[in-house]
């Protein structure tokens, strides 16, 4: 018991990554990710002022410090895809937002049921209010033998995640590198991203080549290819760019 309790306050409660370290793992860029965390507002001229919600989970915390639990990193991985259909968020949000209330439980960005029934959810409630932008819908959910499903570019997405038995992500095989193979887990290293061969944290691997080892001595020391290796340096340089 003890073990399942640490397992969800680590998943929960706990932040883990800064906005930056959450923004690489999910290949998007740190100023999008910090409207989906602290929200945003806009002053358009001669208009009223235009204001979104926050809608990934976060937690207090002075600049650079971990603000990010993990389950806030899975809802981030849903905006991303929904970012990668090239979906305006701000069309897509009042809908997102009306669907954690319709899958009625909290973090239902990070939940299996917006896997299961999202697509259906988010169709219908769009359908039924016309406030809803119909078109941004369209090209989130189409219609397979009858069924409202994601689009590929979504559905893509959510397999990257694993839940648990409480219905909730417990994995993340993470969509900000184009060849590493890199997971979140929060039974592994507290959650910080590790490569999926051999386990070796992330920033481990790049301090050591960052102090100075050339890529080849990195590469055979962690077990880890020197493709891999390239792909996370790339990633990082994108975000410090």
């Amino acid at each position: 018991m003890v073990v399942t309790a640490t397992l969800k306050q680590i998943r929960f409660e706990v932040p883990l990554y800064t906005v930056t370290e959450a923004a690489t793992a999910l290949g998007v860029p740190t100023s999008t990710f910090a409207t989906w965390v602290k929200g945003y507002e806009r002053h358009p001229k001669h208009r009223s002022p235009v204001r979104g919600r926050p809608i990934v989970t976060s937690f207090t915390a002075s600049p650079r410090y971990p603000s990010i639990p993990f389950v806030g990193l899975a809802e981030g991985v849903v905006l991303a895809a929904i970012r990668k259909v090239g979906v305006p968020m701000q069309r897509i949000r009042p809908a997102l937002v009306e669907l954690s209330k319709e899958i009625g439980i909290e973090h239902a960005l990070a939940s299996r049921s917006l896997y299961t029934d999202g697509a259906e959810l988010l169709y219908d409630y769009a359908k039924k209010n016309p406030k809803i932008d119909d078109d941004s819908i369209q090209d989130l959910v189409l219609v397979r033998r009858q069924q409202r499903v994601f689009v590929p570019v979504v559905a893509e997405y959510l397999k990257r995640i694993e839940y648990g038995r409480d219905g909730y992500a417990s994995l993340i095989r993470l969509p900000g590198y184009d060849r590493a193979n890199v997971i979140a887990d929060p039974r592994r290293s507290f959650g910080q991203p590790i490569f999926s061969q051999g386990a070796s944290k992330v920033r481990d691997v790049l301090e050591r080549f960052w102090a100075g080892d050339d890529l080849a001595t990195v590469a055979t020391e962690f077990g880890i290819s020197a493709t891999e290796i390239e792909d996370v340096l790339r990633a990082t340089s994108r975000q410090a760019a």
